[in-house]
């Protein structure tokens, strides 16, 4: 029994000397040989780590709501801004306005080379939109940035009846529809500049 305890008591130390490894990764270490002094035994996580618990914990997801809840399109729009990014685009822009229809969740991208520019580009796609469309925006949500909240913006959109909605701070989930959009648009983005540049760094295999 004693033996028990001490091999158990054991392979927590070494859990903590290697900055709380997972007991399955441990057990993988110690079966290649790939620590100097990692004793065979079998790691085994029969308690819970209490450090692990407040150092590994991570906010839960938002849960997800299949039903639509806007009756037509534009009725809500979520909106955000990623950039800026590391490759300029051909227009010498960095940043990308991204703009989803919460009805169809269609997605718009616009391009702008600074922050400045998002009031602007917003108010010229908000009127071909709102003509193309043959209705108008009734509201669109954003988050605290000031490319979004200030002045200019704020009263653009009381003139022509938008209604702003700002998610809360520090919690992105509240305007999970673009964030998530935003994250696919920046991989998709990654993934060409890679292909591009492993395309080049090969052609003179061709």
């Amino acid at each position: 029994m004693n033996c028990l305890l001490t091999r158990n008591d054991e392979s927590w130390l070494w859990h903590r000397r290697l900055a709380h490894i997972h007991m399955h990764h441990l057990n993988r270490l110690a079966s290649k040989e790939l620590v100097v002094g990692l004793p065979k035994l079998k790691f085994e996580r029969d308690r819970l780590c209490e450090a692990c618990q407040k150092g590994k914990q991570t906010k839960s997801s938002f849960k997800q709501l299949n039903v639509v809840l806007t009756p037509r399109p534009l009725e809500l729009l979520h909106m955000d801004l990623f950039g800026p990014s590391r490759t300029m685009s051909l227009h010498d822009n960095y940043y990308g306005l991204v703009i989803v229809d919460n009805y169809s969740l269609f997605t718009w991208t616009l391009f702008v080379a600074t922050k400045i520019e998002t009031y602007h580009d917003f108010k010229k796609f908000a009127k071909v939109i709102q003509n193309e469309k043959n209705c108008g925006i009734s509201s669109i949500k954003s988050d605290h940035g000031e490319e979004f909240q200030n002045e200019k913006f704020d009263k653009f959109c009381r003139k022509i009846g938008i209604k702003h909605n700002f998610s809360t701070s520090r919690t992105p989930q509240h305007n999970g529809v673009v964030e998530r959009k935003n994250r696919s648009l920046e991989e998709l983005v990654r993934t060409l500049l890679n292909k591009t540049d492993f395309c080049q760094s090969t052609s003179w295999l061709t």
